[in-house]
Order: C-alpha cells, then sequence, then structure tokens
C-alpha cells in the first residue's frame, strides 16, 4: 500500500514533464516572436549610425541664434531647402506636413527644421512666412556659408547657387532628403520625395514611442 502511495507522485511527475517542457518551448517561443516584432523594418531607409549626431549653430526665423540643444526632446526632421525653390522644397514640406497631422496630439513632439541653402534671398522674415504655410512645427532655420557649409558636408547634403543674371535672379539646386533624429539627437532615418506621408507618420510615431 504504501509502495503504491509512494509511487503514483512520481508516475504524475513523469506525465507531466513533457507538457512543461513544451510550455517553456512556447514561452520562449513567444518571447521570440515578441522581440522580432518589435525589431520590424521601418518603412523609411534605417540609417542609424551612419552618419553624426545633430549637431549646427544657426539662427531661426525669429532671429534667434539656435543649436541642436534647442530641439532636444523631439523628434527632428532636417531638410535643406530655400524658399524660392519651384517645387521640391514645397511638395516635401506638405508631405511632412500630412504626415505631422497623422500623428494627432503626438506632432507637438516633433519639429521640421527647413534650412535655407540660399540665406541671401531668405530672410528670417521670409523663412518665418514660408514655413507658417505648413504648420506650427516648421521652423525656418538660416546661416552665412561659413556655418551652412560645414552642415551640409556633416550630413552628406549637395547644393548649388548659380552666378545671379543681370536681374539679379539664380537658380538654385540641393540634395531632397529629409533626415530623421530620435530624441536623443541621434539620426535614424532617411525620407525623399519618394516616401509618403502615411509611412513617415508611421516610422515617427515608432520614434516617438520609443522615447
Amino acid at each position: 500500500m504504501n509502495g503504491a502511495v509512494g509511487s503514483a507522485p512520481r508516475r504524475a511527475f513523469a506525465a507531466s514533464a513533457p507538457a512543461a517542457f513544451a510550455l517553456a518551448a512556447l514561452a520562449v517561443t513567444a518571447l521570440m516572436l515578441v522581440g522580432c516584432a518589435r525589431q520590424a523594418p521601418y518603412a523609411l531607409r534605417n540609417i542609424s549610425g551612419l552618419l553624426p549626431p545633430l549637431q549646427f549653430q544657426l539662427t531661426d526665423d525669429n532671429g534667434t541664434p539656435v543649436s541642436e540643444q534647442s530641439y532636444r526632446g523631439d523628434v527632428v526632421l532636417l531638410y535643406f531647402g530655400y524658399s524660392n525653390c519651384p517645387d521640391v522644397c514645397p511638395t516635401t514640406l506638405a508631405t511632412l506636413a500630412q504626415a505631422l497631422r497623422g500623428l494627432g496630439a503626438s506632432a507637438s513632439k516633433v519639429r521640421v527644421l527647413f534650412v535655407s541653402v540660399d540665406p541671401q534671398r531668405d530672410s528670417a522674415a521670409v523663412l518665418k512666412r514660408y514655413a507658417a504655410y505648413f504648420g506650427p512645427q516648421v521652423i525656418g532655420l538660416r546661416g552665412p556659408d561659413s556655418e551652412l557649409i560645414p552642415l551640409t558636408h556633416r550630413y552628406r547634403v549637395a547644393y548649388h547657387r548659380d552666378p545671379p543674371d543681370r536681374d539679379g535672379n539664380y537658380a538654385v539646386e540641393h540634395s531632397s532628403a529629409v533626415f530623421i533624429f530620435d530624441q536623443r539627437g541621434r539620426v535614424r532615418l532617411l525620407a525623399d520625395s519618394g516616401d509618403g506621408a502615411a509611412a513617415i507618420s508611421s516610422d515617427l510615431r515608432r520614434l516617438i514611442s520609443a522615447g
């Protein structure tokens, strides 16, 4: 009798061990799946670590000197262009504005820094009016070539201003990439004119959530 009673727990343990191992395996698999979900690719191009952190010294469209520290804690979109740009700049900024509207209240945690590559014509007042067309998160920045050239080199941005004609008019060419930095100033993503507002909005939401 005692032997029978004593053997019952051993049989119960032997029967439950495979189930316990199976549950453990399922738990590990679930954790792996959660980890994979967290590492899902961004819709935009992931350039984390491929460029230096956000760093600059410029003047904003209120005429106030600013640096990267002025926007620390925000997700920052850095875009180079000029207010007289006939197509690429307004189209890109309109797309970014649409992406920000898709964020709802979270848009307050994002800043679009529009750096002019034509500071001769883009005064602070001109930039302020231009940026206002696209929403309160868009801020115009400007500076002399002595500040602009090192900044464009830092992020491998190309631009060129043609010599003025007899009326003082000239054309400007520039790269169209949008560099996206997280709240700590680290470069994370790259967007271009082919990316839609929905993709940009989705990735911005992920960066905001990541903190």
